[in-house]
């Protein structure tokens, strides 16, 4: 019998591929986008300048991102019999499901990726311009707000609030949540990503792959834990009951969510930037008390089980002190994440692999047939 290696649960810390796009150093708490450090892009750059780079490898020029925004706002607008879809789905359907089926039947509207295999950086434009309009309209659509303008004017994270809120952002509210889609935009092979790719490896098409990382990303255990975070924070009410809350969970061996990460030893630099924008965000609206809930659920986290805070557990703050549902969090987080998903798609028909790995068998090898009349009752 051939020799088998051996079984990494998880695929942990097996390496599948290479890439350019996305670096972590868990140990130093890094994270690079195209050799660009996350902390640096956060602070200067935009969400739309973040996809032009995870697409093509550099930064863009003024005329290139000029274009790339003009091309996000054409791109908005969904088809008619799209819309007409998304406003005969159930009101009180989950998001992501209806993310997932909108996200499979733009395809049959896509004139460049109308063939199996069709690879376009044109597709992962699209996509990206329309995750925004598609949670826009059904949010619309299940609480009676007036049907979604295109507005061309707004950058993609405004464009964003304005499609789930009906008002247009604030300058800080905005940039908030630009800095949340750079944060979110790509994280190496994370389940999703991957999914996306071993799509991708059969030489199927962009929307394909990306129905899959969506499937993959509604998962609890991939996306969703800041929805977690906010109920535990709904749970414990004010600041002086975060303590007392947290011991009781932890007795209970309740995990805690927004803690810890299969690649990061150290604090998840996204957490360190989401904090700052946590505690701004909730003094500009005059209600610190979710801050100030996570930075007491932190220290005693920490203190108690050695655990650092990883990027669900200050975003959900954000987004909830701007107004958004819970239930959007993920599907927002698929909005940013498009970016990434479609940049490793493109990749990986650069380099194309069948993604086929191997599986240690554990069954029985030496079962006898039995006729079906002599089998035991």
């Amino acid at each position: 019998m051939a020799t088998i290696s051996p079984v990494q649960r998880g695929l942990e810390d097996v390496v599948a591929l290479e890439s350019r796009i996305c670096f972590i150093d868990g140990h130093e708490g890094r994270l690079i986008y195209q050799g660009y450090d996350i902390r640096e892009l956060a602070a200067r750059s935009t969400f739309e300048e973040v996809a032009y780079l995870l697409w093509y490898g550099r930064l863009p020029t003024a005329t290139q991102l000029a274009e790339l925004r003009a091309r996000f706002g054409a791109l908005r607008p969904l088809p008619p019999p799209v819309v007409d879809l998304i406003r005969r789905m159930p009101t009180d359907a989950t998001p992501m499901d209806v993310l997932r089926t909108t996200v499979s039947a733009l395809a049959l509207f896509e004139p460049e990726e109308g063939k199996p295999g069709a690879s376009s950086i044109g597709g992962a434009q699209r996509l990206t311009a329309a995750l925004p309009t598609i949670l826009g309209v059904f949010h619309r659509h299940r609480t009676g707000m007036p049907d979604l303008a295109p507005r061309p004017d707004l950058s993609q994270a405004a464009y964003l609030l304005y499609a789930l809120l009906d008002r247009d952002p604030t300058e800080l509210d905005a940039r908030a949540v630009d800095v949340a889609l750079i944060l979110h935009a790509d994280h190496e092979l994370n389940a999703s990503t991957f999914a996306a790719r071993v799509t991708a490896s059969t030489l199927s098409d962009l929307y394909s792959a990306v129905t899959s990382a969506v499937g993959t990303l509604k998962g609890p255990l991939h996306g969703g834990a800041n929805e977690r975070v906010m109920e535990m924070l709904d749970e414990i009410g004010t600041p002086d009951r975060a303590e007392a809350v947290v011991h009781q969970k932890l007795a209970q061996h309740e995990r805690i969510m927004g803690f810890g990460h299969r690649v990061y030893k150290v604090e998840d630099p996204r957490a360190t930037i989401l904090r700052e924008w946590s505690r701004r965000i909730g003094e500009e609206r005059g209600n610190t008390a979710y801050f100030e809930m996570l930075r007491k659920v932190e220290e005693v986290v920490h203190r108690e089980k050695g655990l650092y805070p990883n990027v669900d557990l200050y975003s959900g703050s954000i987004y909830s002190l701007l107004g958004i549902p819970h239930d959007l969090f993920t599907p927002i987080f698929a909005a940013s994440r498009v970016s990434g998903w479609t940049a490793h798609v493109l990749e990986e028909y650069q380099d194309l692999r069948l993604i086929r790995p191997t599986a240690k068998y554990v069954g029985p090898t030496d079962l006898a047939y039995v006729p079906i009349q002599d089998r035991p009752g």
